[in-house]
């Protein structure tokens, strides 16, 4: 495996990199997140035209995690990380890239009755479930494809004023035969089916992580080149230049990470499994870090209304508590190399 961008990938990084600065600058994210009535629908148009929403195969792994660092740098309010990362995998030759999507994967229940199935059961902390088109429902039985129209949703208020976060009721929801996504084999297949599935998530979410903790350096060291103390900028202090070195590091160490778990996806690599919960539990630690380094060397303004660091603070947080937090993901790996001893 390449540990580096090839020349087509750095170029199709530069031009995704020009293409959100331009079509969701932080203005637009501010304005999402004051008026809550707005619609990003435009801005996921735009995606969609540009041929982003067509990176679902497993082969374009890498050139999706680019897309999606992008957009966690600027706090992207569309629902592209859940449709891409969490409701694409599990559709698998059912995904739509015109359509939104969505994934439960837990919280229903799904019984066989003479027409089909019957999914019931409420999922809690759905990424998007409120505006998806679609919904991927894992259950017991399998995945199956479910019509938004189907369901009652209703979206949370969480810290992240741009974040679309639900609960999804299913009031004994009828779907025929053709709505279970075929998984050969047992059971045993339909929750290796999901597990693959879930590394795509995870992966998706530790650099989406990774591009807010990148954005909140970079207003960082903006910050303290302009913002001066006894005569001269306070970036000039050993202090100050510590903190910001070790929000690098931390943020260099989680991407690394990252961009392995897509490369193992892209080449069907057996530690995918592993470099996926390595990637989140790392991004996970980075945010702590890069979060509280971050407000301290604004000297608390970040965390104002007024101020745009804000958002990608609270992107960041909002990743570590989405598909299980570090420690959980620790654990994973903990676990792994327990059966090699």
């Amino acid at each position: 495996m390449l540990l580096e961008f090839d020349a087509d990938q750095r170029l199709w990084q530069e031009t995704v990199r020009d293409a959100v600065a331009k079509q969701c600058p932080p203005t637009l994210v501010r304005s999402i997140a004051e008026d809550p009535e707005a619609d990003p629908t435009p801005l996921w148009k735009t995606y969609v035209e540009a041929g982003w929403t067509e990176l679902a195969d497993p082969d374009n792994a890498v050139e999706l995690a680019i897309v999606l660092e992008e957009l966690g740098r600027a706090t992207d309010p569309t629902p592209f990380l859940a449709t891409l990362t969490q409701f694409a995998p599990l559709a698998g030759d059912r995904y739509d890239p015109q359509q939104a999507g969505a994934a439960v994967y837990e919280g229903v229940s799904a019984r066989r009755d003479p027409d089909g199935w019957v999914l019931s059961g409420t999922a809690r902390h759905v990424l998007d479930g409120d505006r998806a088109e679609r919904l991927a429902v894992v259950t017991d039985a399998g995945v199956f494809i479910v019509d938004a129209g189907q369901v009652a949703a209703r979206r949370y208020s969480v810290f992240d004023p741009v974040l679309h976060v639900a609960e999804v009721t299913f009031a004994g929801v009828s779907v025929p035969d053709s709505a279970r996504i075929s998984v050969a084999g047992s059971a045993g297949r339909v929750d290796a089916y999901v597990e693959r599935a879930r590394h795509v998530a995870l992966t998706g979410m530790a650099i989406h992580m990774v591009g807010a903790c990148q954005r909140i350096l970079d207003l960082v060291l903006e910050h303290v080149k302009q913002r001066h103390q006894f005569g001269v900028p306070i970036g000039s202090f050993q202090a100050v230049q510590h903190k910001a070195v070790d929000m690098h590091v931390a943020i260099e160490r989680a991407r690394a990470l990252s961009y392995f778990a897509a490369l193992t996806i892209a080449e069907d690599d057996p530690r995918r499994r592993l470099a996926a919960a390595m990637a989140k539990a790392s991004a996970g630690e980075c945010q702590a870090l890069v979060f509280r380094h971050g407000v301290q060397l604004f000297g608390a303004m970040g965390f104002t209304w007024e101020n745009d660091l804000q958002f990608a603070l609270k992107r960041a947080k909002a990743g570590e508590h989405m598909l299980g937090g570090a420690a959980e993901h620790r654990a994973v790996i903990a676990e792994e190399y327990r059966e090699f001893l």
